[in-house]
Order: C-alpha cells, then structure tokens, then sequence
C-alpha cells in the first residue's frame, strides 16, 4: 500500500512538473548590511546565475535589507563558500526545491475539475470561466479582451449586478508566471461574490452599486510554461529578435518611465523591459481596455506575491503622488482589516521606497491614466515557502485578501470622483 502511495504521489509531482526539476537546490536569504556588502552580492550574481525571488534583480538590492535567491545544486556550494568568506550572515530558506515543488500539492488525491481549494492548470481555469458566466448569467459576463503571444484568449470576467453607467474597479492576477497564489485569488473572489450576493449585505451592497472587471489571469503563456515546464517560470513567452532568451517581465512593461529605473534592457534578465513600451500583446489587451473603459474604473488592483504588502505609486521613482496622504492612509485602514481574521501583519507604502524602485510598472501606469486608487498586493508569505505556497494556504491567504478588497472598494465607491 505503501509503495503505491509513493507512485501515485511520484506519478502526480511528475504530471504537475514535467520538464524541469529542481533536485538540491537551495534559496538562501542574505542580511545585507551596507553598500560594500551590496556590491559582493553584485560580484556573486556575476559570477553564479542567481534566481533573484526578492527583490527582482541584483540591482535592486539595498542597504539594510534582505534578498532572497535560488541557486542550482552545482552551485550551492560555491555561493555558501563565497557568503561565509565574504561574512555575509545568511540562512537557508529552502533546503530541497525539488522537494518543495511536489508538495506544495498537499492533496496525493487530485480533483479531475476545477477546485477553488487547489492550485488549477490553464485549462482548468479556462473552462471554470465558461461555466461561472453560465451559471450566474444576471451576475457574470465573460468576454475576450485580447490573444496572448502564444495565441491564448484572454479571458476578462465582469461580475456585478447588471445596470449601466456604474463605476468599475479592474482587478488583475497572474502577472508573474510563478506566483499561483495570485490567479488562486482571482478565482476566490469571484466565488465569493456568487456565492454570498443576496446573503451577505457588504458584498451585495459592492455588486449592486459596482462593476468588477477580473482577469484571473494576465501572464497565460508563462503560467502554462510553469505546468508544463519550469515552475520558476516568471516572464512572458515572447521570442525577442536577435536574442535567443525568450519573454519579458510584463510588469516593466507599460508606458510608466520606461526601462528607466529597475528594469533591464538585457533580453536574459528576469526584468526585461521589453524590446519597446506595451511590446507584449497581453500589456497591449490591457491598456486598450482600460482606456476605453477609463470613465467608469475608478481602481485598478493588481495581485502579486511575495512579501505580504501593499503597495501604491509611484515604483517608478521616489515621487509622491498628489494624493500620497489619502493612499497612504487607506492603505494602512485596509492592511488593519486584512489582519482582522488570521492576524496576517502586511507592510504598505509607495513601491519605490516599500520595496524597491521599479519603472514600467501597470499600478504607475493605471495611476498615471487618472486611476487615483491604484494598489498592488504582494500576497503571502514572507519567504518561508516564497513562490510555492502550499495549498492549505489557499483559503486563508484569499479569505483575508477578500476582506481587504472590499473594505477598498467600499471607500472607492465612498469617494467617487
């Protein structure tokens, strides 16, 4: 019985990973103290190929912070050799990726369909979409807003009470393929707002009164990649001319001082900008929907993850906004009611000083359209699991951000303008 335990859970790793395996590699977190320290991570990073998972990049390591990285198994002992020569404190965050990977798929038995407790694949998520507008017809519509690089539909839920003329809050997810807890939490919500509209007065009260505009998930090539071929997949699957690197980081990408600050203009780098502003179809899908739509979206929400914050403009420099006091503020009111059910502690502020400057960024942008509540969400945790947060984390994670999400769109329709 036993054996076959282990077949079945071998067998299911495999069918969720096929393509790359991660046997023996480590992410290590690194306390770097001063610039002299944020230099030597600099020399490593030339001389290992490093993972960056937080911050994004070498570049964007600071004083008086930590990074977290992934190193392959070739290479581990070289990088503790250098951080112990160089006296850089560091620790282990994961010790066996591999190992991490297949069970961040706690059940060994899977579903065969769409489960809002598991992690599912594009062609799960694809149907799910189909059938939660059939389902919920005076509730849900679907629509296509544009075609991913690789040729996929992207699919763009609008969920609230039909009605015309009422303001709207866009809400993407599954920027970064690798991040699954993101498009998991699109996917919640919209439960959510089925499940208890008529039942619970608050979320009633937000799809009478509101749209929500869903894209459950942005980065549809990448996520597929991270099924099928690489879990660490972050950009998209784009092929660039004269370059044999593939994708871009579509959060470089919009038309927000582009390329200027956090990004890179190398075609390998993890933060490739782009070979040019809104290169990639699905940043194009997106700002040609939000500008026909910009008379009714009042918010634009994007969901990332890791580090537990919440973040608003500007990333792309150190500039406040002009209404940096009323995000600021409403930011710390929504985290306080985030942390209400299981305690989580999130961080908040504008992105360049939260967490580091990056340009090219879809919040700076939506905020630069006259989106003025513009906020991403940098879901849990805060590095213990990183990019594969286990599936018991799925509800808990959503039911909190849940909260958070309405408590915002419940001040956005408080304050229209």
């Amino acid at each position: 019985m036993l054996t076959l335990l282990i077949l079945v859970s071998v067998g299911l790793a495999s069918a969720h990973h096929g393509g790359e395996h991660f046997e023996g590699e480590k992410v290590f977190r690194v306390s770097v103290q001063d610039e002299k320290q944020v230099h030597l991570m600099h020399l490593l990073a030339h001389q290992v190929q490093v993972d960056f998972w937080k911050p994004d990049s070498a570049e964007q390591i600071r004083p008086e912070s930590t990074t977290d990285f992934r190193v392959t198994a070739d290479q581990v002992a070289k990088v503790e050799r250098f951080l112990e020569v160089n006296g850089l404190t560091y620790e282990v965050l994961i010790y066996d990726l591999n190992e991490l990977v297949a069970s961040q798929f706690d059940s060994l038995v899977r579903t065969t369909g769409h489960s809002y407790e598991k992690y599912n694949s594009w062609e799960k998520i694809e149907a799910w979409t189909e059938q939660v507008a059939q389902e919920n017809p005076g509730l849900v519509s679907r629509s296509t807003i544009g075609t991913t690089f690789e040729g996929r539909p992207m699919y763009l839920l609008k969920v609230g009470k039909e009605g015309s003329n009422k303001p709207a809050i866009f809400m993407d997810c599954g920027f970064h393929a690798r991040e699954w807890i993101s498009p998991a939490f699109c996917q919640w919500f919209v439960r959510e707002a089925v499940r208890t509209y008529g039942s619970e007065i608050k979320m009633t009260d937000l799809l009478d009164r509101l749209d929500f505009y869903i894209l459950p998930v942005f980065n549809i090539d990448g996520y597929v990649y991270t099924w099928k071929k690489n879990r660490m997949w972050r950009k998209t699957r784009s092929t660039i001319s004269g370059s044999s690197c593939i994708g871009t980081d579509p959060n470089r990408n919009f038309n927000a001082a582009w390329c200027e600050i956090g990004a890179s203009d190398n075609p390998c780098s993890e933060t490739y900008c782009g070979p040019s502003a809104e290169s990639e179809k699905e940043t194009q899908a997106l700002v040609n929907f939000i500008r026909q739509h910009l008379d009714s979206i009042k918010a634009y929400v994007t969901v990332h993850s890791y580090s537990q914050m919440l973040l608003f403009p500007y990333s792309k420099s150190y500039a406040l906004t002009k209404n940096h006091v009323e995000l600021n503020t409403l930011a710390k009111a929504t985290i306080k009611e985030l942390a209400t059910l299981h305690g989580t502690e999130y961080t908040y502020g504008p992105g360049a000083t939260t967490i580091y400057p990056a340009a090219g960024g879809s919040d700076d942008w939506a905020y630069d359209q006259g989106i003025k509540y513009s906020f991403t969400f940098e879901l849990r945790d805060k590095g213990r699991y990183g990019f594969l947060l286990p599936e018991s984390q799925i509800r808990a994670t959503c039911e909190e951000t849940v909260l958070a999400i309405k408590y915002l769109s419940n001040y956005v329709l408080e304050h229209l303008y």
